[in-house]
């Protein structure tokens, strides 16, 4: 504990009432949130001669000063100290990472209603199915349902500009309502039908369909009558692969697995009776925090993300009981708005859910640890490999990505002891360079990450640069200049493809030397590199694609200050296209209404530039 904090004075004067109460360090920083009916009693026995375990032993050394929030009851501390948790995101509180809202499908409210994915606040009118762990699964479903029921997904933009049908017409995915390829009214009964299906009634659907079959039959429409029966075959294959169960209800199920450090809950989502999917959970985990503690700070993130649209179920079912279950159910209501039930002790297929549940949190578990030690083995191999006398404890690798000079994009990816670290990924846009000279845009890249090296920045030990000699030594040049006064500059390797660019056959050169090998293409440390090099050539191609997409689809007009809607419509009309207006002269730029002299000069020089 800091020398500057008295506990038997803090104490003395501390209330019992409830409320949250704040633990700070030396420099000022929250350590830990905890939450107390009765603050006095919670607080004192942090400061006991005999601490139960060594996180909180921790927590104590580092203690130097402690403020307190007074709240009306243990259900509202309970919901202030969710709060100061996601403000303060302190290192002894069990931390979910998690900000993404839920994706779900949306039959949207038009008079020809469509199937759409969406994701975020529910601002659109219509109905919502969901939500589903991931945007995968929501693009499976969407693919399944073009299959089953002939209703548009295209957006309304793509919809309204239509004059004939389109290719899904063609494959029979979609019923042209754009064009009147069908009736308003049957148009509406296969969105009923699909509505019944998201719904989970997949026998209602059927029983409905064999119906119609049969009444096509009976009136001599054969051919309708086949477009029936192909539907419900398909519909039969989908409801036998997708039954789970015969019970229905809204539940949550949380396995939850504690292992060497690393907490998993799996969720099982289940909707209507069936599993939406599924989705595992790694929070951030003190050294020796109690399985119940983990499972009880989850649960309140997770329910209680504000940030984050959640949908709460009528049950959640959970594999471990803990003192706190009563406060919590009181919070999500008062919460929420939302009655929920929470059980432990569940039977009959309740208790099947759990299992699965648990045995999924269980086996990830296992596969992370795994993961962990194989990252740690190849780590030990390359420093191994490049003799090295400490620790590698950060890496990062960069790449060049861009199609004919276009949009050029070079990408940082970071790995360390535990393998990629995604978060601290970063995207450089290439600017003010010739087209095409991959050099330049290393350099720019390289002098860009390493801008400001100060004591507190993350310098890696090892940059790897995905290339060859040429942009090596632009590489090194930029190292140098940037860590001319500081003596832990990065150890830089060039990783050059060989020689049809088969996997295995790379060359490393390392930059100091300028002295190249290679290593068996069986090495645990090439597999490293070579895991690190694509993923950095993975990344760059993605920010290289998405920046190309913007930039086809802004016009160059909209770069040019002072150069709005208004004027960019009067300069496409006037000269009758982007083409014309690049190519024409300054006098007949000031002829356009609206197009003085001195902004006829400003476009013609932007467009020139």
């Amino acid at each position: 504990m800091s020398q500057s904090f008295n506990a038997a004075t803090f104490l003395k004067n501390l209330t019992s009432e409830p409320g949250v109460y704040r633990m700070y360090d030396s420099q000022g920083t929250v350590i830990y949130v905890g939450k107390a009916k009765d603050l006095k009693k919670r607080v004192s026995s942090y400061f006991r001669k005999h601490l139960p375990n060594i996180k909180t032993q921790a927590l104590v050394s580092h203690i130097a000063q402690i403020d307190v929030t007074l709240t009306h009851s243990e259900a509202e501390a309970l919901i202030l100290e969710n709060d100061y948790i996601k403000r303060y995101q302190p290192r002894y509180n069990v931390l979910l990472r998690d900000d993404k809202s839920y994706p779900y499908i949306l039959l949207s409210q038009h008079r020809h209603p469509r199937l759409a994915y969406h994701r975020g606040p529910q601002r659109e009118k219509g109905q919502y199915f969901g939500p589903y762990p991931n945007g995968g699964a929501v693009r499976e479903s969407l693919h399944l349902m073009q299959k089953l029921f002939p209703i548009r997904q295209c957006d309304d933009v793509y919809y309204k500009a239509r004059s004939r049908p389109c290719l899904q017409y063609q494959l029979k995915r979609c019923s042209a309502p754009c064009v009147n390829k069908i009736s308003d009214e049957a148009y509406q009964e296969q969105v009923k039908l699909a509505t019944l299906f998201l719904k989970g009634k997949d026998q209602q659907v059927i029983a409905s369909l064999v119906g119609k079959m049969e009444q096509a039959a009976a009136t001599q429409h054969y051919e309708m009558a086949a477009q029936f029966r192909d539907q419900i075959m398909a519909l039969r294959r989908v409801a036998e692969q997708q039954q789970v169960s015969s019970s229905r209800g809204n539940m949550d199920v949380i396995g939850v697995h504690y292992a060497s450090g690393i907490a998993c809950f799996h969720l099982l989502f289940i909707r209507e009776g069936k599993i939406f999917g599924s989705r595992s959970y790694y929070p951030a985990v003190p050294a020796a925090t109690e399985l119940t503690e983990v499972l009880r700070a989850f649960m309140l993130q997770f329910y209680l993300n504000t940030d984050v649209h959640r949908i709460l179920p009528q049950e959640i079912l959970i594999s471990e009981h803990f003192e706190a279950l009563e406060e919590l159910t009181t919070v999500l209501f008062e919460a929420l708005a939302k009655k929920v039930t929470i059980k432990t002790n569940v039977r009959g297929e309740r208790a099947g859910y759990l299992r699965l549940a648990q045995t999924n949190a269980h086996n990830a578990v296992l596969t992370r640890l795994s993961h962990r030690n194989t990252v740690e083995q190849r780590f030990l191999l390359l420093e191994e490999t490049l003799a090295l006398s400490t620790l590698v404890q950060r890496m990062e690798c960069f790449d060049i990505s861009h199609t004919m000079g276009e949009s050029t994009v070079a990408s940082c990816v970071v790995f360390n002891r535990e393998g990629p670290q995604k978060s601290e990924y970063r995207h450089f846009n290439i600017k003010g360079i010739t087209p095409g000279d991959d050099y330049a845009a290393m350099e720019q890249a390289l002098a860009r990450r390493f801008d400001k090296i100060t004591d507190d920045a993350k310098i890696p030990d090892i940059v790897f640069i995905d290339g060859g000699l040429g942009q090596l030594r632009m590489a090194q040049a930029v190292v140098n200049r940037k860590f001319k006064l500081r003596g832990n500059k990065p150890l830089l390797i060039g990783v050059a493809k060989g020689e049809s660019r088969k996997p295995g056959l790379e060359t490393l050169i390392l930059a100091d030397s300028e002295t190249s090998f290679n290593l068996p293409d069986d090495s645990e440390a090439l597999h490293l590199i070579q895991h690190i090099r694509d993923e950095s050539h993975r990344f760059a191609i993605t920010g290289h694609r998405n920046r190309r997409q913007k930039t086809r689809n802004t016009s160059t007009l909209e770069a040019i200050p002072g150069i709005g809607p208004k004027r960019r419509k009067a300069l496409l009309q006037y000269l009758g296209g982007l083409q014309e207006v690049k190519g024409a002269s300054i006098s007949e730029l000031a002829k356009v209404p609206g197009i003085s002299p001195e902004m006829a000069q400003t476009i013609h020089d932007a467009l020139r530039d």
